[in-house]
């Protein structure tokens, strides 16, 4: 499989040199500004962390922000998935549709439901059905009981990946558990109870740290007047500023280090969390559950190198076209990537799974990555040596990690009153 590498430097300064300024450029000739009258004892971290904490939440540019798509309480899992696809969206927070008009933010919503979510509540449909789900098909309930195994921690083996044909999404699917099962239903899988915001007027440097070094992958921004969601801003918006930013003095200084300089990646192959080809899909989202990650690679079974990659975002082909795997005896991680390639060719449809495996080397420079997670619009990036062997992955939390760093004591009470883990969360 033919892998995209990424385009040096030289090869994109034209097109930023020539490129009308945006919104997320001027806001980093802010930055600038502010980087001009820092003192010059402060290291470049400290200079950083001394802007972005200059600079409110509200300037950053509505654009680039994410539609603030909101899901009712009452909302089916079926329903849900197809919003989150159609939107081309990870999560949405869940609106309480018995929640009064005047109701403050943290009473309207009830939390944020995300693909992983879901992804865990289709795991733990592989338990034997209970008294309390009556409306359980027959269909379902027999491939559910042939899935025991699955529910488990242990490691599925490519025995089971039988188990997991498209026959059973397709009885998953078609069932009235599924379609009838209620969003508030899983609110124990939610990340944040009822979830963590910021105001507008908090700063720049409080929204990076809680994109990175607090593992969110989106930050809803509030506005208290009405109490509703103005904005959400996700790691991906982040990186797409940072991208707009290139050429300013402030960026260069940090941007044109190679990763090894800044201890880029942080992981090294031995510790990479992945999947044989010859496994079953179901293995993949298994582990992201089970390490709380965001994707996996997939691997050759006789070797270090990668085919592809899938992430929480892909659990969605399960559910809204199971008949793709109509023709497969099982559905291997080889198998899933194969079918879904093929559905998305048919259907016209972009994909970052339809540009194989996006690699870097230590020897790139942090510029050229974000550059290359920004055109691809991708959230991780594969580090491989010469060979094209895997030597590391960097996620956009890590390099967002490396911009700011958490001043002792930043936070203080921030935290008070919001519970990041609930007792029951399966995330």
């Amino acid at each position: 499989m033919a892998t995209v590498q990424l385009v040096r430097e030289s090869e994109v300064a034209e097109t930023l040199e020539t490129s009308p300024r945006s919104p997320e450029a001027k806001l980093g000739m802010k930055v600038e500004d502010l980087w001009d009258v820092q003192e010059p004892q402060l290291s470049a971290t400290e200079k950083l962390n001394a802007c972005f904490e200059s600079i409110p939440v509200s300037a950053f540019p509505s654009g680039t922000s994410s539609q603030v798509v909101e899901i009712k309480s009452d909302t089916s899992l079926a329903e849900a998935v197809k919003i989150l696809a159609d939107n081309k969206i990870l999560s949405a927070p869940v609106l309480d549709v018995d929640a009064p008009e005047d109701a403050t933010w943290m009473d309207r919503y009830i939390g944020v439901v995300e693909f992983s979510g879901i992804a865990i509540w289709i795991l733990h449909q592989s338990e034997p059905p209970s008294p309390r789900s009556q409306s359980f098909d027959t269909a379902l309930a027999v491939a559910a009981n042939g899935l025991t195994n699955a529910a488990g921690l242990g490691t599925l083996g490519p025995e089971d990946a039988s188990a997991t044909s498209g026959n059973f999404f397709e009885a998953l699917t078609s069932s009235e558990f599924y379609k009838n099962m209620k969003v508030r239903d899983i609110s124990g899988s939610f990340r944040w109870v009822p979830f963590l915001a910021l105001q507008q007027s908090n700063s720049f440097l409080t929204m990076l740290l809680l994109l990175s070094k607090y593992k969110m992958k989106s930050v809803p921004v509030i506005a208290l007047g009405d109490g509703k969601i103005d904005s959400i801003i996700t790691q991906s918006a982040v990186i797409h500023m940072l991208a707009e930013c290139a050429g300013l003095q402030w960026f260069e200084s940090w941007g044109t280090k190679k990763l090894s300089e800044i201890g880029l990646p942080s992981m090294s192959h031995n510790h990479i969390i992945k999947v044989y080809e010859e496994e079953p899909v179901l293995q993949a989202f298994k582990l992201m559950r089970k390490k709380r990650i965001g994707a996996v690679p997939v691997v050759e079974s006789d070797g270090r190198k990668a085919v592809g990659n899938i992430s929480l975002r892909d659990v969605h082909f399960l559910l809204t076209a199971p008949e793709i795997y109509r023709d497969y005896r099982s559905i291997t991680a080889k198998n899933f990537l194969t079918a879904v390639r093929s559905y998305l060719k048919e259907h016209h449809e972009t994909s970052p799974m339809l540009s194989g495996m996006i690699t870097c080397t230590k020897d790139h420079t942090i510029k050229e990555l974000i550059l290359k997670l920004d055109s691809e619009k991708i959230h991780r990036i594969y580090v491989v040596d010469d060979a094209g062997n895997l030597e590391g992955v960097i996620t956009l939390r890590d390099v967002i990690s490396r911009l700011v760093h958490e001043p002792p004591g930043y936070f203080g009470d921030f935290f008070d009153g919001v519970l990041p883990w609930p007792q029951n969360s399966r995330v």
